[in-house]
């Protein structure tokens, strides 16, 4: 799910044409006086085009086109992307199974979000939507000519059965989903969405991101005769809305999207100069070694890079000096990120704050920067690192307040002391750092005997750190020494990507990496990644367990924020109350997106403020292309 969402004054625009004749306040003041008439019934909530959860929409309801787009972009040409692993399944909404990349471009949604604006959605599907001032509930109408791509058109049923079936079928979206108490058709082409609560800004614009799925393709039968399941995986390309359709696929090595091109919503202003390339391909590699090596022998055309190592030198190749290959950085100017080593909180050995922290006083990260990513990196301070959510200095003011209504549930360093992580600017440093986590480790129980770091009971304090990359194999191997100086026998243990997944799921490991993405406007997504009711499920993004009252009731700060001071100060809170918890070691970050491509592509003069949105508005430059030759088909 896309984490735009959050609790401002959502300022929209009304649909011109939509609502017949005055406005009802208009009516109202213009109705003869009638000193024995009942009360007025409330005002039918309006009709808008958009929806900002951070004031208002920038496009009007006319708007032609995004300003970051090309409206004359050719058509044509392929892109090709490259995966690590395989894939087995078609079906995007079950946890089983590996999907197959790229298959939300078969889907449209009933609003889709522009990238010059914070937390704004405009239709797509739907033609507008309408909310009570509560947001306890919000109607969405389609448009009347959305089709599926056998011409069928997308009906409220489909958005009705659709949820059902997504939220039945996916533990994670019934949990993100869960405030939505009914869903039914409440006309022709209207469809309402009804909440358990009011004063949830950001419920009504959520509901618009779900996927639509076709209800009479899933409940019909394919070529053999056979009932489709939607509760199973499968290898039949599904029937989509969207602006491509999948072309071919070879199962777990490769597959391709074609466009459509008598695509229903090509004319639409948020399509126009969008879905450019008439072929998306992703080819499938066994890891991101070979990938690399395919990148540069132009099996693929777009590359992230990952890898401070390879940035600084793997480039060093006969394209990368002709000029064939581009290497661009994009600055991230939308989300902020914590990346860190995780722990199972769900463990006895991790539950001790101590431990913890003693776990982040043994990770030398200037000595890991300096030797793996050619100081290329900074340290994360932050949950929210890299924005204006991020926490700083002592708590004041409105932040100050929200942390009072939990004082007796946090750590007393979160009122006094402003969070850093340690540092090891020297070896005397490092050493220091060593003893302070030995002391924590202590105070919390343990001792060393024969070499061994034990607990009262004599049981070995043990680590494994779970993996599904040679990329954070060596950082893993680089963190092991300073955890074994303190008596700790840590294993780095690699496994392939399903079975990493599996294990990630179900909760069984001791320690992993892993990263959350964090948008301008946090709200729900947060019970996912900290809320407690999240620690218990299997599939959630609360990967280290946590399950704390006041982070709880932190959340719901955020959530219900009403300002966007409110919502700032609430975030700081939450923040600087995970920190000073040490539930992660936090890792590094980089505020930019390092990029390679093979140069047959051509984009807007001037990109949006918050993403590079290749492939979506770029488009393939014929000129370019003959320059450097025809990608291997």
């Amino acid at each position: 799910m896309r984490l735009t969402l959050c609790r401002l004054a959502l300022a929209l625009a009304v649909l011109p044409g939509l609502l017949p004749g005055a406005s009802p306040a208009t009516a109202q003041q213009q109705a003869p006086a009638a000193p024995e008439a009942a009360p007025a019934a409330p005002a039918a909530a309006p009709f808008r085009h958009a929806t900002s959860l951070l004031g208002t929409p920038k496009y009007p309801a006319d708007f032609k086109h995004f300003d970051y787009v090309n409206p004359q972009a050719p058509k044509g040409g392929l892109v090709r992307f490259a995966e690590s692993g395989t894939f087995d399944s078609f079906n995007a909404i079950i946890p089983r199974g590996a999907v197959a990349s790229g298959i939300g471009l078969i889907y449209d949604t009933l609003t889709t979000q522009s990238r010059d604006e914070v937390a704004t959605a405009y239709g797509l599907i739907a033609e507008g939507l309408s909310y009570p001032d509560d947001f306890s509930s919000v109607t969405y109408r389609l448009r009347q000519d959305a089709r599926w791509h056998d011409g069928t058109p997308i009906t409220p049923d489909d958005v009705v059965w659709s949820f059902d079936v997504i939220t039945k079928n996916s533990p994670g979206q019934a949990f993100y989903y869960r405030h939505v108490k009914d869903v039914e058709k409440t006309g022709e082409r209207e469809v309402t969405f009804t909440f358990d609560q009011g004063g949830n800004r950001e419920l009504p614009q959520i509901v618009g991101e779900m996927m639509v799925l076709p209800k009479h393709w899933w409940t019909g039968t394919d070529g053999a005769g056979r009932k489709r399941d939607i509760s199973q995986g499968t290898l039949e390309p599904p029937l989509g809305s969207g602006a491509y359709r999948v072309k071919s696929f070879v199962p777990g090595r490769t597959v391709s999207y074609e466009r459509v091109k008598d695509y229903w919503g090509k004319d639409l202003p948020v399509n126009v100069g969008s879905n450019n390339f008439d072929e998306i391909r992703y080819e499938y590699f066994r890891d991101d070694t070979v990938e690399l090596e395919a990148f540069k022998a132009d099996q693929y055309d777009f590359r992230v890079e990952t890898s401070a190592k390879n940035w600084a030198t793997a480039y060093d190749f006969p394209a990368k000096a002709e000029g064939r290959v581009v290497l661009e950085t994009f600055e991230n100017k939308s989300s902020g990120v914590m990346q860190a080593f995780v722990p199972n909180l769900r463990r006895a050995k991790f539950q001790d704050q101590r431990v913890r922290r003693a776990l982040n006083y043994a990770l030398d990260f200037e000595g890991m920067n300096r030797t793996l990513f050619f100081d290329q990196y900074t340290r994360i301070n932050s949950y929210f690192s890299g924005t204006e959510l991020a926490s700083s200095g002592t708590p004041k003011g409105l932040e100050l307040e929200i942390l009072n209504t939990v004082k007796d549930k946090v750590p007393a360093e979160v009122f006094t002391k402003a969070y850093s992580n340690p540092t090891n600017p020297s070896e005397d440093a490092r050493r220091a750092n060593l003893r302070a986590a030995f002391d924590l480790l202590k105070q919390a129980g343990y001792q060393v005997k024969g070499k061994q770091l034990v607990d009262a009971k004599g049981e070995p304090f043990t680590i494994e750190i779970l993996i599904n990359a040679p990329a954070f194999e060596r950082v893993a191997l680089f963190y092991k020494p300073g955890l074994e100086r303190l008596g700790i026998a840590v294993s780095v243990r690699m496994v392939d990507s399903s079975q990493y997944i599996n294990r990630v799921r179900a909760r069984d490991f001791d320690m992993i990496i892993a990263a959350w993405g964090q948008s301008l406007s946090p709200g729900n997504e947060q019970r996912d990644f900290w809320g407690s009711e999240s620690a218990k499920r299997d599939g959630s993004r609360n990967y280290a367990g946590i399950s704390n009252p006041a982070v709880d009731a932190l959340i719901d700060k955020v959530i219900y924020a009403r300002t966007r001071e409110e919502l700032v100060a609430s975030t700081h809170a939450l923040d600087r109350v995970l920190l000073w918890n040490d539930y992660v070691i936090p890792a590094w970050t980089l505020r930019f997106t390092r990029t390679a491509r093979w140069d047959r592509f051509a984009r807007p003069a001037k990109l949006p403020q918050y993403s590079y949105e290749f492939p979506t508005i770029w488009w393939w430059d014929a000129a370019k292309a003959a320059k450097i030759g025809t990608p291997p088909q």
